[in-house]
């Protein structure tokens, strides 16, 4: 069998910024929401897809904002997206899929968790993360563990994280210290960018494994004068670049309820009929052919 572990929040900024607004009866923004609804149900109907879960940030901040001051919170994030955060954990549940609500940590922790428990299952042909999410590309492991871009219907690989970003999975949590995510909230080190970081990272892997010393380095990529700046920078903010690591690296021991067979999607509940109306669309439960 294959797990689909889907990034919902990522989803209800998809689904938000990529289609029309829709307004409820009621008055209320649920575009972001149906849209959400309408893609997981094409998910979950796809041949060869049984087992289905969704991880939510239930609230944008997490106990990694107490550890960095500038990490990202719900500040910006517009209103009519925020509030549809709960509205589409609800909506997604009633759809019959395993929701991760997640309060002190992130979906992706969860979802990480999630591949800690399920990838030593005999049963488990392959785990497919759901997401472009450069965070989750430390948790692919060669071809049995890969993120896959349902919008543009790309995997990646072990391979292709190596092609993508010039480091291995192990060495993605470092490569986002030393570069940064703006999406994050974090900046990495002033004179890191993408191509030398991973020149580094290929070689030493780890930001504790860099010597000190740049004449150490012998990287044919990289000149003597650049790597001298890059070794003084990182020994001016190794502490601020081991921060940020820990920020980036996704977190295994978030406490699942759920048993692999909990996941098998065995269809929509009856309750997301009442919730469809009370949304304004009636067309996602009459495409529905499996209720519970």
């Amino acid at each position: 069998m294959k797990i689909h572990l889907v990034d919902g929040t990522y989803e209800l900024f998809r689904n938000h910024y990529g289609a029309p607004p829709k307004h409820a009866p009621d008055g209320r923004q649920v575009g972001a929401t149906l849209g959400l609804v309408r893609s997981l149900l094409m998910l979950v109907t796809t041949p060869g897809v049984t087992h289905v879960a969704c991880a939510f940030d239930h609230v944008i901040e997490s106990y990694r904002n107490d550890l960095f001051a500038g990490y990202k919170t719900s500040a910006g994030v517009d209103p009519d997206l925020l509030g549809q955060f709960s509205l589409a954990e609800e909506a997604v549940a009633a759809l019959g899929v395993v929701v991760w609500p997640m309060v002190a940590f992130e979906a992706d922790d969860a979802l990480a968790s999630a591949v800690k428990r399920f990838k030593n299952n005999k049963t488990v042909e392959q785990i497919l993360l759901c997401s472009p999410d450069k965070d989750l590309a430390q948790l692919v492991s060669g071809n049995r563990i890969v993120c896959w871009d349902r919008r543009r219907d790309i995997i990646i690989d072990e391979a292709g994280v190596l092609e993508k970003f010039g480091v291995r999975p192990h060495s993605i949590p470092d490569w986002l210290a030393l570069v940064g995510d703006a999406a994050d909230g974090y900046p990495g080190l002033p004179g890191w960018g993408a191509k030398s970081t991973s020149a580094v990272l290929a070689r030493f892997a780890h930001i504790e494994q860099i010597p000190k010393d740049a004449a150490q380095w012998h990287l044919p990529t990289i000149s003597p004068g650049r790597a001298a700046s890059l070794a003084a920078s990182l020994a001016q903010r190794r502490e601020e670049a081991l921060l940020y690591r820990e920020l980036a690296t996704l977190r295994h021991d978030v406490a699942l309820q759920e048993r692999l067979s909990d996941l098998q999607w065995q269809g929509a509940h009856s309750r997301l009929n009442e919730l469809c109306h009370a949304l304004g669309d009636e067309r996602i439960a009459a495409r529905i052919s499996r209720w519970r």
